[in-house]
């Protein structure tokens, strides 16, 4: 009797190590195609987020291959990171999942790449809570897509969060009713080691891991490529006037 109770111990224990080892492993390859997400949006400026858009956003969520998918119920989940910005710099990336869905009638299956930005204190507060809905709690739009926002969008005034999809290699925006964003505590523990709380993580508390470092490398890469962007678009319209 104790030796079998023994043996279950140990499968119990295997068992675990085995799934916290899978989570490990999808989680950096998590942070890889984040990190490969953000270098395809600065390769095609201009199909993509626009410059100010970006430089203006408060934080970064981008979640890699969302599906879409049902037969009278529409469904998304999917599983991202996030990063805001901090006076040092991005912050460490926070893991997210996002669940949630519509009614409609769809048919068939679609993976898209998700990107979220936060452009204001009032969606940074609800993405720092750990968990809230895209309707009601926070509100959500299409974002613009190009090299320069529209003048005619209220994206810079009223939008918490932007929110564009990545097919087949083009950005457009995209809504997302009903959606919930949380905390992914699996990953978490996986990356970190040990549970560590989103608003602690985002707000700059937390050192980026090693795994972190292709996201946090295409992060900084974004950040000043937009800000180059911009400086250049500023020269010619001064060379432009003269």
């Amino acid at each position: 009797m104790k030796r079998s109770f023994a043996v279950i111990i140990s499968l119990v224990a295997l068992l675990g190590s085995m799934a916290f080892a899978d989570a490990k492993e999808d989680s950096v390859e998590r942070l890889q195609n984040a990190g490969d997400v953000l270098k395809q949006i600065m390769d095609a400026p201009d199909k993509g987020i626009p410059e100010e858009v970006l430089d203006n956003a408060k934080c970064i969520v981008v979640v890699p291959h969302l599906i879409k998918a049902g037969f009278i119920f529409g469904g998304k989940h999917g599983r991202g990171v996030a990063s805001c910005r901090t006076a040092t710099g991005w912050s460490a990336p926070g893991f997210i999942s996002v669940g949630g869905g519509s009614w409609g009638l769809q048919i068939g299956a679609e993976g898209v790449d998700l990107v979220m930005l936060v452009m204001n204190d009032k969606g940074l507060q609800h993405l720092l809570s750990s968990k809230f809905q895209l309707s009601g709690e926070g509100s959500a739009a299409a974002g613009p897509v190009g090299r320069h926002a529209s003048a005619g969008t209220d994206w810079k005034m009223n939008s918490e969060l932007l929110t564009y999809s990545r097919s087949k290699g083009a950005f457009a925006g995209l809504t997302l009713e009903g959606a919930v964003i949380e905390q992914d505590d699996d990953s978490t523990n996986a990356i970190y080691g040990r549970e560590v709380g989103f608003r602690r993580v985002l707000t700059g508390h937390v050192t980026p891991p090693a795994a972190a470092a292709p996201f946090m490398a295409a992060l900084s890469m974004a950040g000043h490529q937009a800000a180059a962007h911009e400086a250049k678009e500023d020269r010619q319209e001064k060379n432009d006037k003269n």
